[in-house]
């Protein structure tokens, strides 16, 4: 006697095609052309918004901060000082040796000529020669509301057609790293898809050896991701949510994976409804019926655990909560409406040549009989070792856990954030070489007027700050350098010492103080300069100076990523754990997959720490790594363990609790083990976009999703599970009233003996 996995209990027999209460002809063609003519026009009208993107999306690091920031106050009030909302691009030049008299004229023509540059907004100031003589400084102001890559792509044109023989130049600062992530996010539309695609469609050719099912599913996940972006799209266009390249690519990416897995869920029981003899209309029917309830429990996991990223104070996480809750909401619709009104249409033809015939996987009664089969063969392994089995898995994956103590994540340089060439990252070194590192990304700090004299001394004496200028409009450089004789600040124009003295620039009783940094401004020095200027600018004049810049904003940043990931990690565990109570009515089945997937978190952080470390050379990662890694990987590590428990509970109602799990596990071996594949596949080609966050999070998922497959799924859980037996669904009535089987005997109420 054998046991077929696919079984749910006892079938009815099949109605004939015209019993009564059997949809008409119409019907049963009519209701799914309906549905996929929706989804064509929701696809066709949200395909064009991909090339719009860049019309809504920001890269501007200080607009992701909470309003309550110091950095924040400040860059709200700098155009009140400097005459509007600019971001400085700093042009480095240097020569072979020193720069001649007539290569420095040359470059005082240049710098009148880039203020004709579209998007320069301001005054360009005149070339800073260096102390030793061999390289110049220009600052140019961009308007920080228009296109930053373009502007710069622009201002690097001008440079190749004037710039003086003999000479070299880079455009670094602010506006140029900006221009570079810009530049890294270019692929986001083209490349990233296609290698998403072109990756999950070798892998479901493989899997199902068909042609046309592949396409089947890619449609699936391609229109949910065309209305999904349709709608975010519109919401970022008002203003609702802050859209940047990082969002739109892990946006892309979870909806072509997530609708990906739904749909082979699906797939997975249509494909045993027609195994089974059933008609195209039936077989949609018990289809839809066995995976609606999974799909729809773990896209509400995902969704449930995404939305505690509205806690966060950063406006990038909180955008991404409900960003990525539209395109996994959209991604469980498709895969419930528009792949079934497909094969609805299609019907057994989809899996051609292959048409499925008969069950795929059988487990016999009796253990001790050879099957066939890799997750036949795999339950009897777990029926047999389920406790070394799972004491073993656990050991191992604590044991790579321990590598997390070796992560960096507390912020990495803005210079390390590109990677591969960066032009902006090789002037900063250039412009480090010969001036002060921080030239051109100061500290800002807003004053009272009043307290001018003790914050200017306090700015003065620090060793990470080479100068001190205030904003002033008198200048013709926009700044007049400040200094304290006779306890009184003395104003003075820079590099014009007949000019009159300039005064500073007040706006509601406050001055700004520009200060330059010794210190590359995204290094760890040029961050404790600003830390220590905070602490003894507090002391000093109390809460009266706020200090922003480049380095602020990256501090105010990291710390705020620090308690976003304190405060939501525990907050997401308890959210997913109340949903797989009510999912699986037991509190110790959750419990036990709960503590799976933070070992499995734990394992893959681990792994990857050491990989960051020793392989890829990476100089650390940002705070958010983690969060956003364990939101991820806890969301859909969950989901393929709700796909397999959702399937245990069903087969233990029937056939008793260890026979479940067994029947339950080769069920869903097979589905579970090509959704893992895809999920990590796509989000792998993360990897291609040369940004460091990214890679990141691409190999922390991709690793760690594949370890919940063929670790975690396939042996830890059931093996655990099946050692534990009956108890797994305590305090339910599953667990009080169970059924358990004897091998080869009928069912029986209430038996400690299992199969």
């Amino acid at each position: 006697m054998t046991l077929r996995s696919d079984s749910a209990g006892p079938r009815r027999p099949e109605q004939p095609h015209h019993a009564q209460g059997q949809p008409t002809r119409w019907l049963r063609v009519g209701i799914p052309a309906l549905l996929v003519l929706v989804w064509l026009v929701g696809g066709s009208i949200g395909g064009p918004y991909f090339g719009k993107v860049d019309q809504v999306s920001t890269n501007d690091q200080s607009t992701y901060l909470p309003s309550s920031a110091e950095a924040t106050k400040v860059q709200e009030r700098l155009a009140d000082f400097t005459g509007g909302d600019t971001l400085p691009a700093v042009v480095v030049v240097t020569g072979d040796g020193k720069l001649t008299e007539s290569q420095i004229a040359d470059l005082r023509t240049l710098s009148t000529d880039l203020a004709d540059v579209d998007g320069v907004s301001g005054d360009v100031s005149p070339p800073v020669i260096s102390d030793d003589g061999k390289a110049a400084q220009v600052f140019v102001p961009l308007d920080a509301k228009g296109d930053i890559g373009d502007i710069v792509a622009g201002l690097r044109t001008a440079l190749d057609a004037d710039l003086p023989s003999g000479t070299t130049a880079w455009i670094t600062g602010p506006a140029g790293f900006t221009a570079d992530l810009v530049k890294g996010f270019l692929g986001i539309d083209g490349l990233l898809l296609g290698v998403a695609l072109i990756a999950v469609f070798l892998i479901l050719v493989v899997v199902y050896r068909s042609p046309l099912l592949p396409i089947l599913v890619l449609l699936t996940s391609s229109f949910a991701l065309c209305v999904a972006l349709l709608t975010v799209w519109w919401l970022a266009k008002a203003g609702i949510v802050v859209l940047n390249g990082q969002v739109q690519g892990i946006l892309f990416i979870l909806v072509i994976g997530a609708a990906t897995d739904y749909a082979l869920l699906y797939v997975a029981r249509f494909r045993e409804a027609v195994g089974e003899g059933r008609r195209r209309w039936d077989a949609t029917v018990s289809a839809w019926r066995g995976a609606f309830e999974p799909i729809l429990a773990s896209g509400g996991t995902v969704i449930a655990g995404l939305l505690c990223l509205l806690l966060s104070d950063l406006a990038t996480n909180r955008a991404l909560g409900p960003i990525a809750s539209i395109g996994i909401a959209f991604s469980v619709l498709s895969a419930l409406t528009f792949l079934p009104a497909l094969l609805a249409l299609i019907g057994r033809a989809a899996f051609w040549p292959f048409i499925p015939k008969r069950p795929l996987a059988m487990i016999p009664d009796d253990l001790r009989q050879p099957v066939k089969g890799l997750w036949p063969r795999q339950a009897r392994f777990i029926a047999r070792r389920s406790r070394p089995i799972w004491i073993v898995c656990l050991i191992v994956l604590v044991a790579a856990a321990a590598g997390v103590l070796q992560l960096k994540a507390d912020g990495v340089p803005s210079s390390d954030l590109v990677l591969g060439h960066s032009e902006a990252r090789d002037g900063q070194k250039v412009l480090g070489d010969h001036f002060a590192a921080g030239s051109g990304s100061p500290v800002y700090v807003l004053v009272a007027e009043d307290d001018v004299t003790a914050v200017v001394t306090a700015m003065s004496d620090s060793d990470g700050i080479s100068g001190v200028a205030a904003a002033s409009a008198d200048s013709v450089t926009g700044q007049a350098t400040v200094k304290i004789q006779d306890g009184a600040p003395v104003y003075s124009a820079p590099g014009a010492p007949g000019q009159a003295a300039p005064k500073p620039t007040v706006s509601d009783g406050d001055v700004l103080l520009i200060g330059t940094l010794t210190d590359a401004a995204d290094s760890a020095a040029a961050e404790t300069t600003v830390r220590d200027l905070r602490t003894t600018l507090h002391d000093a004049v109390g809460g009266s100076a706020l200090v922003g810049g480049v380095t602020a904003t990256d501090i105010d940043s990291n710390d705020t990523s620090i308690r976003d990931r304190t405060l939501i990690i525990p907050i997401v565990l308890a959210v997913i754990f109340v949903i797989l109570m009510l999912l699986l009515r037991a509190v110790l089945a959750p419990l036990l997959l709960i503590l799976s997937v933070i070992v499995s978190f734990g394992a893959a952080l681990g792994v990857s720490a050491l990989v960051f470390d020793h392989v890829f050379r990476f100089p650390g990662a940002d705070p958010a790594v983690p969060l956003y890694g364990f939101v991820f990987l806890v969301a859909l590590g969950v989901d393929y363990n709700i796909f397999l428990m959702s399937r245990v509970r069903e087969e233990s109602l029937v056939h008793g609790t260890r026979p479940g799990i067994l029947r339950g596990l080769v069920a869903t071996g097979g589905v579970i083990t090509s959704a893992g594949l895809v999920l990590a596949a796509t989000f792998a080609a993360l990897g291609v976009i040369p940004i460091l966050f990214l890679a990141q999070i691409a190999f922390i998922v991709a690793f760690g999703v594949l370890l919940d497959t063929f670790v975690v799924r396939s042996l830890l859980v059931p093996a655990a599970a099946y050692d534990i037996g009956r108890a797994i669904w305590w305090p339910s009535k599953l667990w009080r009233a169970g059924v358990e089987v004897e091998q080869g005997k009928a069912p029986v109420q209430n038996s400690t003996q299992s199969a």
